[in-house]
């Protein structure tokens, strides 16, 4: 079956750093665009940065420019989120999701889209609070 599960969450105080993980089992996630999501109660679901299958490409939400960094290590079939400086509307679940169509995270300057993902892992919490 097609799985995949993020790490990584955890409590940090604002402007600390956490690193999530999104690893991959039952397919190879060098094959499609990776999206990071979250979700905050009460809240919709919100696109906060890609990379396309190639890995040339990445998008982030304006809310974390500068602040978050994807990347993808295919040999361990993992994508990470590097999260710096948080703050505490950072508090969210973080959801990892991969795309099968491979013009996802290329053709568009936006951050990613919920309707653009088929695979979704279940989620990892991060609070950022003192």
């Amino acid at each position: 079956q097609l799985q995949l599960v993020e790490s990584g969450g955890g409590l940090v105080q604002p402007g600390g750093s956490l690193r999530l993980s999104c690893a991959a089992s039952g397919f190879t996630l060098g094959n499609y665009a990776i999206g990071w999501f979250r979700q905050a109660p009460g809240k919709e679901r919100e696109g906060v940065s890609c990379i396309s299958s190639s890995g040339y490409s990445t998008k982030y939400a304006d809310s974390v420019k500068g602040r978050f960094t994807i990347s993808r290590d295919n040999a361990q079939n993992t994508v990470y989120l590097q999260m710096d400086s948080l703050r505490p509307e950072d508090t969210a679940v973080y959801y990892c999701a991969a795309a099968r169509t491979r013009s996802v995270c290329v053709l568009a300057s936006h951050p990613p889209i919920t309707g653009e993902y088929d695979y979704w892992g279940q989620g990892t919490q991060v609070t950022v609070s003192s």
